[in-house]
């Protein structure tokens, strides 16, 4: 297939943190917020003249210094962040909102802050205690959190307007964002589908690492090309695999799925579409936050929450998107020393296979892990056991 015509663009702008649409965004005067976690709720960040960009370490090398302060048994994803900020790579934040959700993250943030990583007069770090279950009760107080640690803050330092007229005019602009990356999803659904999982990688994260108001011409422009974008003869693939699992910011490795001949078909991981591209609907009875709030955590997939309902939620949901999206395997990954994944995805992973019929490729892999034999290795042989089991119901079928 013909190459995209910003493919090359979006690719640019995920080569560094600050790029040049958070540049013209911040020249415009609007406020940049930085943060990571799913749990923080992104649509607030872009209310009034805020815009969020969700926090990438793209080019990493050593990351020795914070490995000093952090160890080399933590995150290598929140170790290499907080390199990235001694580095002075964040110093064009003018907020950075963070959660209590791993211990990783919340050191990291921490080191941000009492490092002094970011100089600007008005700078400031506000965390948010996220609750390990979804109740009323825990919705309320992830709410009241937001209201005085977030938006509050918002108010009091720079301004800006957190009426609930300025939190719907967020939420529908959220929404559209949201419409066009989901369009762009379901054509991965088509046996010669005209976008890659690459493609819709890039795609994906430019949107949340750039300002909604300037990327969503692109994006909706990309979406046009894809629809009318003429198709090779045959599809390329040799397996359609969707991939589960921890936090995804790195595009090189779903491309060294892809060129080992799997099509990730669909995504269950943080940083990607689901969750985080989903629309958000709101009524008029309940209060706008505390809606707000409770759809991230029902949608949330993030293995810190341990009660019963919400694993079995992350077992179906993984079902439901690779049967959907016509997946003929899974692969479950895991970010290195991450200690809520580690638990998890040993045990869903067996789980997947015996009691939903899945097979599945379990891996840990390094923050950055294009150059990893090992595991273009063991993606090759994953997609060769996908064909030979193709090949063999086909012909059990046929007899």
């Amino acid at each position: 297939m013909k190459d995209l015509k910003h493919l090359i663009y979006f690719e640019d702008l995920l080569q560094n943190q600050d790029n040049e649409l958070i540049k013209q965004a911040q020249a415009d005067g609007q406020i940049c917020v930085g943060y990571t976690c799913y749990h923080m709720p992104e649509v607030l960040l872009n209310v009034g003249k805020c815009f969020s960009t969700r926090l990438r370490a793209p080019n990493t090398g050593s990351i020795d210094i914070a490995t000093y302060y952090m160890s080399n048994y933590t995150c290598e994803f929140a170790r290499s962040v907080l390199e990235r900020a001694i580095e002075g790579g964040y110093q064009y934040l003018d907020v950075l909102a963070e959660v209590d959700a791993c211990s990783a993250m919340n050191r990291c943030a921490e080191h941000i802050e009492v490092l002094n990583c970011n100089t600007k007069p008005d700078f400031f770090c506000t965390h948010l205690d996220v609750p390990y279950k979804v109740e009323d009760y825990s919705v309320e107080h992830m709410a009241i959190q937001v209201r005085l640690r977030l938006l509050d803050e918002f108010k009091n330092v720079y301004g800006v307007d957190v009426s609930d007229d300025a939190i719907r005019a967020a939420v529908k602009e959220h929404n559209e964002l949201c419409d066009v990356i989901t369009e762009l999803s379901e054509l991965r659904k088509l046996e010669n589908a005209p976008i890659t999982g690459y493609e819709f990688a890039i795609c994906t994260l430019v949107s949340y690492v750039c300002p909604t108001a300037l990327i969503l011409p692109y994006l909706k422009e990309t979406l046009e090309e894809v629809k009318a974008r003429e198709l090779d003869p045959k599809p390329w693939y040799r397996a359609r695999v969707a991939i589960v699992g921890s936090e995804i910011d790195d595009p090189e490795l779903i491309k060294l799925i892809e060129e080992c001949g799997a099509f990730i078909v669909a995504d269950r991981y943080c940083y990607g579409s689901n969750p985080g591209r989903e629309r958000i609907e709101l009524n008029d009875e309940e209060d706008l936050v505390y809606q707000i709030c409770r759809h991230y955590m029902q949608t949330s997939q993030c293995a810190r929450y341990m009660s019963e309902e919400k694993i079995q939620q992350r077992r179906d949901v993984a079902d439901q998107l690779a049967r959907e999206f016509g997946a003929d395997g899974i692969i479950y990954e895991q970010m290195k020393f991450c200690d809520f994944w580690a638990f998890e995805r040993p045990l869903a992973s067996h789980i997947l296979n015996d009691e939903y019929g899945w097979p599945v490729l379990s891996i840990d892999r390094p923050y950055r892990a294009r150059s990893s034999g090992q595991l273009r290795t063991r993606f090759q042989a994953f997609v060769e056991a996908l064909e030979i089991k193709r090949i063999q119901s086909r012909k059990e079928a046929s007899a």
